[in-house]
């Protein structure tokens, strides 16, 4: 297989360097940072993003990263979220009483979680549909690592007709929450693959592959 050129997005939130390792790791050629050619021409986009949902969006937009997500997507062109980067994709946040616009990609509330322990953190298993992708040769038990106390908890978009219905992976800790998204060029997880070992480094091996 060709080496896909992949550009892991630089706008000041994220574990940029293990990101670009653990891509680096199943065969990507991997470039960090903010320049919005580069982010535009590569074969596929990786948003990670780590801490508050607004500081996030800050960031984002401070580097035009909403405005390449919604070209890139435009054109067909693969995106990744990778947890807070997965969270920003969609319409708002509220946090600590705050809402914030997120970019708006699908209909839907990042909110607390309703669990007894927060954060959510360490290791979980996930409900992948039969379909997926994303989750493909790994088993059922298969855990990934989660560091959150805020997530998505009800799927909001349904596909019309002629179109297919996103793929939505499921997971929970004191409620469900939403664990991944494949929905065409747009794919995103709340886990942090780069952080998941071998079961992180399938996933992304992947969504290499799914990228023209």
């Amino acid at each position: 297989m060709v080496n896909k050129n992949v550009t892991v997005l630089d706008y000041g939130s994220g574990n940029l360097r293990s990101a670009e390792r653990a891509l680096a790791r199943v065969g990507a050629n991997v470039t960090v940072t903010s320049d919005y050619e580069a982010a535009m021409e590569a074969d596929g986009l990786v948003v990670p993003g780590v801490g508050a949902f607004a500081a996030c969006m800050g960031g984002l937009r401070s580097v035009h990263g909403d405005r390449i997500v919604a070209r890139r997507l435009s054109a067909g062109r693969p995106v990744l979220g990778i947890c807070v980067g997965m969270q920003i994709l969609f319409e708002t946040g509220v946090e600590h009483g705050v809402t914030t616009e997120g970019c708006g990609e699908w209909p839907g509330t990042v909110e607390r979680l309703d669990a007894p322990v927060l954060p959510h953190m360490g290791w979980n298993t996930v409900k992948a549909p039969a379909e997926t992708v994303l989750f493909a040769g790994l088993d059922a038990d298969t855990r990934f690592y989660f560091v959150h106390s805020y997530g998505v908890r009800s799927w909001e978009l349904q596909a019309g007709p002629g179109f297919t219905d996103p793929l939505v992976t499921w997971a929970e800790h004191g409620v469900p929450f939403v664990a991944a998204v494949e929905n065409g060029p747009l794919m995103a997880t709340q886990f942090h693959p780069e952080k998941s070992g071998d079961a992180g480094a399938q996933l992304l091996a992947n969504w290499l592959g799914t990228l023209g």
